[in-house]
């Protein structure tokens, strides 16, 4: 059995996240682990939740279920300019089952109006 694909958390807005998630389980791979450290964790929390609950435009075409498989929580040592430092990890497994509910958008503009 292969490792479930890895979406690392950090900067970016919560819905950039939430689409890696529903690309990663329309590519076929429905066991995702978020993986997060220090102030990027509150938004994986976010990610993990909006996932397993549904919400918004994007989560809503996850798989009918999405369920939390584990977290797990600890202190990794990193280097910074004074030494080395502990900064607090996460990481969220994912499980999506069902069916995929993608929704088909239509991208094209009537500019034909002047």
């Amino acid at each position: 059995m292969s490792e479930p694909r890895t979406i690392f958390i950090g900067r970016k807005p919560l819905h950039a996240y939430i689409r890696a998630v529903l690309m990663s389980m329309t590519d076929g791979d429905r066991k995702l682990t978020l993986v997060a450290r220090g102030n990027a964790i509150v938004t994986a929390v976010n990610v993990a939740e909006v996932c397993r609950r549904r919400n918004g435009i994007l989560a809503s075409q996850l798989p009918d279920e999405v369920n939390m498989t584990g977290v797990e929580i600890g202190t990794e040592e990193v280097e910074r300019d004074n030494g080395m430092g502990n900064v607090s990890v996460i990481r969220i497994g994912l499980e999506g089952l069902g069916e995929m509910n993608l929704v088909e958008r239509d991208d094209k503009t009537d500019d034909s109006e002047e």
